[in-house]
């Protein structure tokens, strides 16, 4: 069997920045152990997988030890591809996903421009964080620490932040999904973060457009703002514009093509 397979760098204007998601459009559904065993030998952050449904898409997303419930980027970067590339002539996209419908559009005219994503709203709350996680991030007491889906464990500086060397094996035992660190921002940024999840075969996620999820709402409400510019202080880093909605979210963010080729299994 041979598939078509692209590779689009989200949250990125340029190639070997932001974060690069896998994508693999599709007629009908693999069995669940080949796409698993396609995201292991991708090896990037997610391979996404979609098939037409009604007028739109249904979409699943595959880390290379796990699938998902929510991915931003592999959402933008598909999103991207049928826009740009395999759907010529419409602005917007639809998704039926395990977190229910994801709604994309042109935020802009041509290739370059961003893309919003309507996405859920995770409004995190203050907990106690599991035994290790603190000693496993290495930068000391911080700010505070709530959660949601993932941990958000909240620093004073974007330059702590930005310093963390996080021990791996303490955070693979931690009892969420991930754990994502936020500080205020620095050049221009409303807030910066990075994002864990060692556990799901992902030590560092470049860009986690599902962590904003939890993100905009927190600090749309620390800073008294709906628009906020962040950035994700990874290796590769990443540029997001969150605007906080209420009960839901946008994101926007950009992309850069990089990759088609075929599979063969």
């Amino acid at each position: 069997m041979k598939l078509p397979i692209f590779q689009v760098d989200a949250f990125a204007s340029e190639v070997f920045k932001g974060n690069p998601a896998a994508i693999v459009p599709l007629e009908a559904w693999l069995p669940d152990a080949t796409m698993q065993a396609i995201a292991l030998e991708n090896n990037v952050s997610e391979t996404a997988f979609f098939v037409p449904e009604g007028a739109g898409y249904r979409l699943r997303w595959f880390t290379p030890e796990v699938e998902v419930d929510l991915c931003g980027h592999a959402t933008l970067a598909t999103s991207w591809l049928i826009l740009n590339r395999l759907d010529l002539g419409r602005d917007t996209v639809a998704f039926e996903t395990r977190s229910g419908r994801l709604d994309v559009s042109r935020a802009g005219e041509g290739e370059d421009a961003p893309l919003a994503m309507d996405f859920p709203s995770w409004a995190p709350k203050t907990t106690k964080p599991c035994a290790g996680l603190v000693e496993a991030l290495g930068a000391g007491p911080p700010v505070e620490v709530l959660s949601a889906r993932d941990y958000l464990v909240v620093y004073e500086s974007a330059d702590q932040v930005r310093a963390l060397a996080p021990n791996m094996d303490g955070l693979m035992k931690i009892d969420k999904f991930a754990v994502c660190v936020t500080a205020p921002g620095d050049g221009g940024f409303d807030f910066v973060s990075r994002f864990f999840a060692p556990a799901k075969g992902v030590p560092e996620d470049p860009v986690t457009g599902s962590a904003h999820s939890m993100l905009t709402p927190y600090w749309a409400k620390r800073l008294g703002k709906r628009w906020l510019d962040a950035y994700q202080a990874s290796r590769r880093g990443g540029i997001l514009r969150c605007i906080d909605n209420g009960e839901r979210i946008t994101l926007e963010g950009r992309c850069a093509f990089f990759l088609e080729g075929a599979i063969r299994i």
